[in-house]
This record gives structure tokens, C-alpha cells and sequence, in this order.
């Protein structure tokens, strides 16, 4: 009897704290994100000041990214860690008593916004360095699940957690979560293991910060793996934040729903379907290959999203309108239903994209080099999703968000395409 990859990972303590810290830090940061946005609102009534809020957090990224990386790479990535998160505790704090100072509240996004640069780059590199090889597929399956479900309870708790404890109070419950995140991360225990075989060299450690950028960049673009793992990432991140940009459009135009019911609808589904991919990929398609999942995620991704405006196509088919007669009124087919059934398949393939993807970069990259990787995946998200974000709402005003959707999904469609019948077949 083969033994369960997933039962097997989560045997190992190590790895059990860094998932641990992962969700109470990943559900304070989003609480903090999704309260900022309410609080910014009810001081200055202007959705320009709500993207002041917006502006502070993402800008860092694209200034800090890649240099986090670069140093994180130097330090050790367990006190980075324990250190951001205690840094984050700290800085959210005095949000208790100046909650009401709209400049404050920005500086403070754009202080936390830094740390978490050096955050990121610490978090998914260590997995490896707590996991050996044959359980890295599911370590990152696992580490998947709880970074979505994590994101999903504080997109749904935010705003009872905003009414529990008060303006005041709930940046004291942020930053005690902030503080059991650092915890955590203290008590992981790091065992000297062997290396993973990587595919970029350890020769960039002390080269100045532009010859290791220039190295970095030289051998991804010349590491088939690697280049197609940073962009599926950066392609299924991106499509993220266009999709929650368009979906108030979508809700209200096409599915005739209120908008504030809009992200439980959509986005229970997705974590579902990235929860149940995530776990199958762990304990069944550990040993497929990982190029190969990835591929299919993108198809299954382009498909989804371009039949998601067509839901009252396919509920007015005749087989559809033949078995609500004969079905309860509260099952009944409908484009809410159509909705929530791509909605999961979104996840789904989201999944099939993030899993093996992640496990590709830390496979091909060695500890030394694995936070400079991370930092610049974290800072092409930041730049490239920047344009499609912003043009996608004033494109939906003007040629309907119908087309729009159709548009992501055929570029997606096409994307897939060229990955599996062009470029690997080179």
C-alpha cells in the first residue's frame, strides 16, 4: 500500500509551525488590507482616498521586490520570518489610537507593505528547506489550501471581526495575530539536509546587488522550467486581480445580483475547487509531470473563464429547460448556478497552476538563490498586472463586460495553446 504523501507531510513538525504561521500571518494581512479599505472610506467618503490605500500597499512592491529577494537570499530565512512578523505586529498597533488619521493610516500601509516584501520571499523558499524532494508537490498542495482558505476567511470574517471588536480594538486582534504568526515561525526547527540539484548555480552570492539581477534575469530566461513556471504564476496571479477588478460589473450586469453578495458567491466556490485540486495533486498526481499540470490548468483556466459570461446561453438550452420541470424549485438551474459551477472549476485550475508551478521554482533553484526568484515573481506581478487592472473596468464601460471576460478567456485559450503546441515542442 503506497503511502499518503499529504498524512506524510503533515507528520513533519517543521513544516506543520511554517503552515501555521503562514495562516494567522496571511489572515491578519488581509484583515488589515480589507478593514484599511472600509475604515479609509468612512473617514473621507472618496473611493480616490480608497486607492490611496491601494497605491501604498502595491507600490512597494514593484520598488522593493526584486531587492527583498536579493537580501533575503543572504539572511536567514526563519529570523526573516519571526522579524517581519513581529515588525508587522509592532507598526499595526498604533493604529489603536490614530485609526482616525487618514495619513497615518497610509503611512503605515506603506510601511507594512515594505516588511511584507521581505516576507514573501522567505515564506514559499522554505519549504524546501523543511521538506525533502518526493514531498514538495504536496507541501506545496498543502501550503496552498491554507494560503486561499486563510485569504477566503478574512475576506468573510473581515467584516464581523470590524463589527466584534471596533475601529479601535481590531488592530489590537491584528497585531496578536501578527505576534502567534512570528511565534510560529520561532519554534520551526531547521535540520541541515541535502540540497536539492538546482538548476541556477550558487555563484551569484556576493556579486553586487546588479550583477545578481543580471545573472538572475540571464539564467532564467535561458531555464525553459523556470521561465514557463514564473510566467504561468504571474499569468494565474494577474488574472486574479483582473477578475475581482470586473466582478461588481459582472454581478450587476449579467448575473442581476446584488454586488455585495458577489465575492462569498464567487469566491467559496474557487477556494473549494483550489482546496479539492490542491489535495489531489498532493496525495494522487504527486508523480505526473509538473510542466504537463500546469498546462492543463492554463486550458481548463482559458475554458472557465471564457464560458463564465454565457450562463444564459446554456440555461435556456432545451436539455436544461427539460429538467428544471422536473426538479425542486431551490435546485433548479439557473446563471447563478453556472456561475458557481466555474467558479469552482476557476480554483480548480488555479490550483493545477500554483501547486506544481511553486514546487518547479524551488526544484530548480537552490537556497541561496531561491529568495532573488520569488522577489522577482512578487515584483512582475506588481508591474505587469498594473495596466490590465487598471484598463480592464474602463474597457468593460465601453465595449460590455461580456466581451471583456470572453477576451481574458480567449488570451488565455491562446496562451495555453502556444505552451503546449509551440514552445515545448521546441
Amino acid at each position: 500500500m503506497s503511502e499518503n504523501h499529504i498524512l506524510k507531510t503533515l507528520q513533519i513538525k517543521p513544516f506543520l509551525y511554517l503552515i501555521l504561521s503562514e495562516f494567522f500571518s496571511q489572515i491578519s494581512m488581509n484583515v488589515f488590507n480589507f478593514i484599511l479599505l472600509i475604515i479609509v472610506f468612512s473617514i473621507a467618503r472618496s473611493n480616490s482616498a480608497v486607492s490611496g490605500v491601494v497605491i501604498a500597499f502595491t507600490f512597494p512592491t514593484i520598488i522593493f521586490g526584486i531587492l527583498a529577494g536579493v537580501l533575503v537570499d543572504k539572511w536567514n530565512k526563519k529570523k526573516v520570518l519571526f522579524l517581519t512578523n513581529l515588525l508587522r505586529a509592532l507598526m499595526v498597533l498604533p493604529l489603536f489610537l490614530l485609526h482616525g488619521n487618514l495619513f497615518f493610516i497610509y503611512a503605515v500601509t506603506f510601511g507594512v507593505s515594505i516588511v511584507t516584501q521581505f516576507f514573501i520571499p522567505a515564506e514559499t523558499p522554505m519549504i524546501p528547506v523543511l521538506v525533502k524532494r518526493k514531498y514538495l508537490l504536496s507541501a506545496n498542495a498543502i501550503f496552498g489550501v491554507v494560503m486561499y482558505s486563510s485569504i477566503f476567511l478574512a475576506y468573510a470574517l473581515s467584516g464581523p471581526i470590524l463589527y466584534l471588536f471596533g475601529k479601535q480594538n481590531v488592530f489590537v486582534f491584528l497585531a496578536l495575530f501578527f505576534l502567534i504568526a512570528a511565534f510560529f515561525a520561532f519554534v520551526i526547527k531547521v535540520k541541515k539536509k541535502e540540497a536539492i540539484s538546482p538548476t541556477l548555480p550558487v555563484e551569484s552570492i556576493g556579486l553586487s546587488f546588479s550583477s545578481e539581477i543580471r545573472t538572475l534575469v540571464a539564467l532564467v530566461s535561458k531555464t525553459k522550467t523556470l521561465y514557463h513556471a514564473l510566467f504561468s504564476l504571474t499569468l494565474a496571479q494577474i488574472l486574479i486581480y483582473v477578475l475581482a477588478v470586473i466582478g461588481p460589473g459582472y454581478a450587476q450586469s449579467i448575473l442581476k445580483i446584488p454586488i455585495e453578495s458577489f465575492p462569498f458567491l464567487f469566491v467559496t466556490p474557487a477556494v473549494i475547487g483550489m482546496s479539492l485540486a490542491a489535495l489531489i495533486l498532493g496525495s494522487i498526481l504527486y508523480k505526473k509531470s509538473k510542466t504537463y499540470l500546469t498546462k492543463l490548468g492554463l486550458l481548463i483556466l482559458g475554458i472557465a473563464i471564457l464560458l463564465l459570461p454565457y450562463g444564459d446561453k446554456l440555461t435556456s438550452r432545451d436539455i436544461v429547460q427539460f429538467l428544471n420541470l422536473y426538479l425542486p424549485m431551490f435546485l433548479q438551474i439557473n446563471v447563478l448556478h453556472i456561475m458557481i459551477f466555474l467558479a469552482f472549476i476557476i480554483g480548480f485550475a488555479t490550483a493545477f497552476v500554483f501547486v506544481p508551478a511553486n514546487t518547479i521554482l524551488q526544484e530548480e533553484t537552490s537556497d541561496e538563490s531561491r529568495g532573488k526568484i520569488y522577489g522577482l515573481l512578487n515584483s512582475l506581478v506588481g508591474v505587469l498586472s498594473f495596466v490590465p487592472v487598471v484598463a480592464v473596468g474602463g474597457l468593460a464601460d465601453i465595449i460590455g463586460v461580456k466581451a471583456v471576460i470572453s477576451a481574458i478567456g480567449l488570451i488565455v485559450l491562446v496562451i495555453a495553446g502556444i505552451r503546449i503546441f509551440i514552445t515545448d515542442r521546441k
